[in-house]
């Protein structure tokens, strides 16, 4: 966070570890917390889709909940929690029950998915659950999982709300509406990348950092790539966006997470590769793919 309370920097969304049993393994997912943020990042998402939320059940979104919680305690990092659903009366409720989690900073909240609301009525359900939330709201705009999309004048309405911090634009790519919003959007409203392939030309336009699922690997150098890009180092941050490009494009190769869970295994970082059904594993040859890119990026 700066100074000015806006999300800036780099987010990671942690991925649920599961153990051999099928349980959350709360101690993995811990480690795995605070090696995001001692290697540079702002914060922690929980419970963001790259934690898979919802396949866990009540009680374990609250543990993983908690233990985020915790160790951003620990290391004065922000909190954020994925607290949408594609149903208004939930989604506040959710919001509500972040009152009496410690530390958390702000929300992640998704366009409602599935009913397809308008864009109006979309504005509409995330002004009801801003005016109810004891965090600001980081909207996740992210049509091709939701079904719906933000335009640039929905966006730039939410931006002037009360209580609304910034979003995650994940749209496939920098289009004529992100340049908008990053043109015309006032000062307290922050734009976060959540298209890993393209967050360091998010920042160069003016994001002001990104929540990246890739970056539970080489977080330091995710980091240093958006740091860059904030403070104008435009051929250090190049480099950096280069060199990371085809590992985001290898551990985005099956759906997200199976080839990240799959290469933080490998790395003796979480017990399982699992992810839960409806989703499978990664192939053994995807997860290839992702070390060769993990092991070249590195060097």
């Amino acid at each position: 966070m700066g100074s000015d309370l806006r999300p800036t920097g780099l987010f990671v969304p942690l991925v649920t570890p599961f153990a051999e049993d099928g349980r959350v393994d709360i101690d993995a997912l811990e480690r795995l917390a605070a090696d995001a943020v001692d290697a540079g990042a702002a914060g922690i998402v929980a419970l963001a889709t790259t934690g898979e939320p919802t396949s866990l059940d009540a009680g374990e979104r609250d543990a993983v909940v908690a233990a985020c919680a915790r160790v951003c305690a620990d290391r004065r990092a922000m909190l954020v929690v994925g607290a949408g659903t594609n149903d208004t009366r939930t989604t506040i409720a959710r919001h509500e029950a972040l009152a009496g989690v410690p530390g958390a900073r702000a929300s992640l909240a998704v366009v409602p998915y599935y009913v397809r609301p308008s864009e109006a009525a979309i504005v509409r359900h995330f002004e009801a659950v801003a005016k109810r939330s004891p965090v600001p709201l980081i909207v996740y705009n992210i049509p091709y999982r939701t079904g719906r999309g933000l335009g640039a004048e929905a966006l730039l309405e939410l931006a002037a709300m009360e209580n609304v911090a910034g979003v995650k634009q994940a749209v496939g790519g920098i289009d004529a509406d992100t340049l908008i919003v990053l043109a015309r959007a006032g000062e307290d409203f922050a734009m976060l990348g959540g298209d890993d392939p393209y967050l360091y030309p998010v920042v160069l336009m003016g994001g002001r950092g990104a929540i990246a699922a890739s970056s539970h690997l080489l977080t330091r150098r995710f980091a240093e790539m958006l740091e860059c890009g904030i403070d104008g180092r435009l051929a250090e941050g190049r480099a950096h966006a280069e060199a990371l490009l085809p590992l985001v494009l290898a551990l985005f190769a099956e759906p997200s997470p199976a080839v990240i869970k799959a290469a933080l295994h490998a790395e003796g970082r979480i017990p399982t590769p699992h992810v839960r059904m409806p989703l499978s594993d990664a192939s053994p040859e995807a997860a290839e793919r992702a070390l060769r890119a993990l092991a070249v990026a590195r060097s």
